[in-house]
Formats: structure tokens, sequence, C-alpha cells
């Protein structure tokens, strides 16, 4: 169904629909409260430097690839799924970082966070990802969402 959309669709027209979607969908949390339930993957280049992404919808910050867990989803299985079909680039095995939890738009929250090294260049899909790029660990852009540092800090712990 998501590859029909994509080739239906424009990206512009796309990205919009994501936008009003997520708004719809921060509603519903906050209303609703479903425990959500997630991946977050740390991917790094040959230099150690992580890879960080932006999202066509939300407040534009700069966070790590991953997405939301569907329903009897093994957390491994969803993690390559999602950096998959963000990114489109080849990447090496998942490592198990651990787990974050906390509440996202009001709502609780639990992510699976892996780490794996990324053998190529990143593809953003332009629809749902409207940038990638590597950073370097202690030279993180300005606007980045507050998982990232607590994601890092797993990483360093292994």
């Amino acid at each position: 169904m998501l590859r029909l959309i994509e080739r239906l669709l424009p990206p512009p027209l796309h990205r919009a629909g994501l936008q009003l979607a997520h708004g719809l969908r921060k509603r519903w949390w906050r209303l609703r409260k479903p425990l959500l339930t997630g991946v977050m993957v740390l991917g790094l280049d040959d230099a150690g430097r992580v890879l960080l992404v932006r999202h066509s919808y939300g407040a534009g910050m700069w966070t790590l690839p991953g997405g939301g867990l569907r329903k009897g989803e093994d957390p491994v299985r969803g993690a390559a799924r999602e950096f998959a079909e963000e990114l489109r680039c080849p990447f090496g095995p998942l490592a198990a970082l651990g787990m974050l939890e906390g509440t996202l738009h009001g709502a609780p929250n639990r992510m699976h966070v892996f780490a794996c090294p990324v053998q190529g260049m990143p593809d953003p899909d332009g629809r749902e990802i409207v940038e990638a790029r590597f950073f370097a660990a202690d030279a993180l852009p300005a606007h980045v969402g507050g998982r990232v540092a607590r994601a890092l800090a797993l990483l360093q712990q292994r």
C-alpha cells in the first residue's frame, strides 16, 4: 500500500499529508495515552560519526532514524525495516543498546535503541525524511532531539 501511495502522490503532496497526519496523531496520543513502542537506530560511518535525519513533519529537529513498531513486530526487524525504508542504504548488523522510556506528545513511550555500521551514503526518501547527514558526536547540530543524547549515552556505556 505504501509503495502505491508513493507512486501516485507527488512528494510535496505526500509531505503535506504526513504533516496533517502527524498533527492528528499527536492529538490522539494526548487524548488516549496509548503505549507507544518504537525503535531508534544509531547509524555510524567508518569515522564513527552518527547519522541524523530531519523529518518532513514535526519540529524540524535532527533525530535518529527510526519509528513505530507494528503490532507484534520484533524490534530488530522493525529497526531494519525503518532504516531501510527511510534511508535506502546498506547497513551492517544491528546491535541492541537498550531501551529508553519517557513520554511522547503526552503518551508513554518505549524506544528500543540499536546501533549499526552504515555501509553507504544515505538516500533519504524525500517524503518522510528530507535530510540525512553524519555528525561527529561532539559536534552535533544545534537543533537535536533530546533522545539523541540519551541514545549516545547508551552507546558509550557499551
